[in-house]
């Protein structure tokens, strides 16, 4: 056996296909140190969703006993939001928490577990989809598309989202004619087609560009990122 020890990006690729074998030689592990990897989220600091991310590393750097420490950042600390796909897949990042439909630019199919029709599909069932239904087959052909070097483990899921927050109401179709709009996803050629002009944000810079005027009106998941 190589006492070379491996490189982080090459441990959260194999903890990923042999788990039970990275388990199964703790010492081997404890020998080579504690072992840190350095993630980001596509969510401000004050985000909810980034909030999830702290906690599942903090119950993961518990669980270890400090042999596996994970540090997560909030969007744009290491890479724009949209960027973090490829600082994971090149190992700038060695993992991230986000959604897959913010790389809707780079593989449209991506939507499926986003923002297209949920095909009779609830969000719960969506995710049953993902695991047993052939979603994560699916979806490591669409990352190897790409060439994307990466592994997703898809959780939480989320239900029917709000329409969005407008500055003037919205009574008809017509009235998105115009209308600067966030979203995101396959959303955005829908919207498109209604007129609108879509700018495709992260969450983190939505209320910035309400509040500069770059927007009349965003889809969101949910209203907690009103508070930062």
């Amino acid at each position: 056996m190589s006492n070379q020890q491996p490189s982080r990006r090459k441990f959260l690729t194999g903890a990923a296909a042999t788990g039970a074998a990275t388990l199964g030689f703790p010492a081997i592990v404890k020998a080579q140190g504690p072992i840190s990897m350095r993630w980001q989220s596509t969510w401000p600091s004050k985000d909810i969703f980034h909030e999830y991310a702290l906690d599942y590393a903090k119950k993961v750097n518990d669980m270890t006993g400090g042999d596996l420490r994970i540090e997560v950042l909030p969007a744009g600390a290491v890479v724009p939001a949209f960027g973090l796909l490829d600082a994971v897949s090149k190992g700038t990042l060695d993992g991230g928490h986000g959604v897959l439909v913010y790389h809707y630019g780079k593989q449209n199919a991506l939507a499926l577990w986003g923002s297209s029709p949920a095909f009779a599909m609830d969000a719960n069932t969506l995710l049953a989809w993902h695991k047993y239904g052939g979603g994560k087959e699916l979806l490591n052909k669409l990352y190897s598309s790409i060439g994307a070097n990466v592994v997703s483990f898809p959780y939480g899921p989320m239900p029917t989202q709000p329409l969005g927050w407008f500055k003037k109401p919205i009574t008809k179709p017509d009235d998105f004619k115009g209308l600067k709009y966030r979203t995101v996803g396959i959303s955005i050629d829908l919207f498109q087609g209604m007129g609108a002009a879509v700018n495709a944000l992260p969450g983190s810079e939505i209320v910035p560009a309400i509040d500069r005027g770059l927007l009349d009106a965003a889809e969101f998941n949910n209203a907690t990122s009103d508070r930062l």
